[in-house]
């Protein structure tokens, strides 16, 4: 049977997206992110390790449970390494189905009701679409979800926390089982925040560090190449002397807040807010020096 398509307002509860993979839009998520070249490598192959293994060997043997997690700091580009990743996984196997959930939408105030979301999430929603064919979840912010119960506070309804946290352990081991076409990538800020039990479940834990001096060069050059398509001329810059010099300026910040400091240096003078191509690499130097004091403030 072929991969559900649907749009996300008719997702089912507790997801956000289904899609069928692969996608172009995700393809360059893929390429947007600048890391080292080996955690790409790393990732891809763990993904198709899960699809040609899992239903070949006993777990017995190798307890795969066919999860990834993505772990750094905000803004190093997890999520979107994660989507990119699912499409060109898909590409490799001959398409996949892509459901991303939506952890915030299964928290209830109400004693039970998480833990009964979790459950048909994980155990009807997921299982339903892994029984037609290769699928991959997303499960952002996963803390959000497998909570690490041993910190839980006595003002937080702990027992309703520790029984969905316990529910959706139970359902993941279920899936695991029944389901070796079934990737779970998931991603987290927190790491620490992650209940032990479902990281001895993770298969593969990659980190995602900042981008270093070659990434951030590559990310300003992304980014100023991207807004050549509108503003002719600023991608000048990248051939200018001192431009190695004006990209080893950002190292030490995530790549999602250097391209957006490639905007606030154009804000510097009306001038260049109205006209980008005016921009210069003192802006650029300019932008990245403000953002790091406000980091030390």
């Amino acid at each position: 049977m072929s991969p559900i398509q649907s749009v996300p307002t008719l997702a089912p509860m507790g997801i956000y997206e289904v899609l069928s993979l692969p996608n172009e839009s995700f393809g360059k998520l893929w390429d947007s992110i600048f890391v080292d070249k080996q955690i790409k490598t790393s990732l891809l192959a763990q993904a198709l390790l899960n699809f040609s293994m899992r239903s070949k060997v006993d777990r017995t043997i190798v307890p795969l449970h066919g999860i990834i997690l993505l772990v750094g700091e905000p803004g190093t580009g997890k999520t979107s390494l994660a989507k990119g990743l699912a499409s060109v996984a898909a590409s490799y196997i001959g398409g996949l189905t892509y459901f991303e959930v939506e952890p915030h939408s299964l928290a209830s105030s109400s004693m039970g009701k998480t833990q009964k979301a979790v459950m048909e999430l994980f155990g009807t929603t997921i299982a339903e679409q892994a029984m037609r064919g290769p699928t991959v979840v997303l499960l952002d912010e996963v803390e959000t979800i497998l909570v690490d119960r041993s910190r839980l506070s006595m003002d937080a309804n702990p027992i309703d926390i520790h029984r969905a946290t316990d529910a959706a352990l139970v359902e993941l081991d279920h899936l695991a089982a029944k389901y070796p076409n079934l990737l779970i990538l998931a991603t987290s800020n927190f790491p620490e925040a992650i209940d032990a039990a479902f990281l001895s479940r993770c298969d593969a834990i990659v980190e995602v560090p900042p981008p270093d001096a070659e990434g951030c060069k590559r990310i300003l050059i992304d980014t100023l190449k991207g807004l050549d398509t509108s503003f002719k001329g600023i991608a000048r810059l990248i051939e200018r002397p001192g431009f190695d010099r004006t990209a080893a300026a950002f190292v030490g910040l995530d790549g999602r807040r250097i391209r957006k400091l490639v905007a606030t240096a154009c804000t510097f003078d009306p001038r260049t807010a109205q006209n980008p191509s005016l921009l210069t690499l003192d802006d650029l130097s300019r932008a990245a020096d403000r953002a790091k004091e406000g980091l030390k403030g």
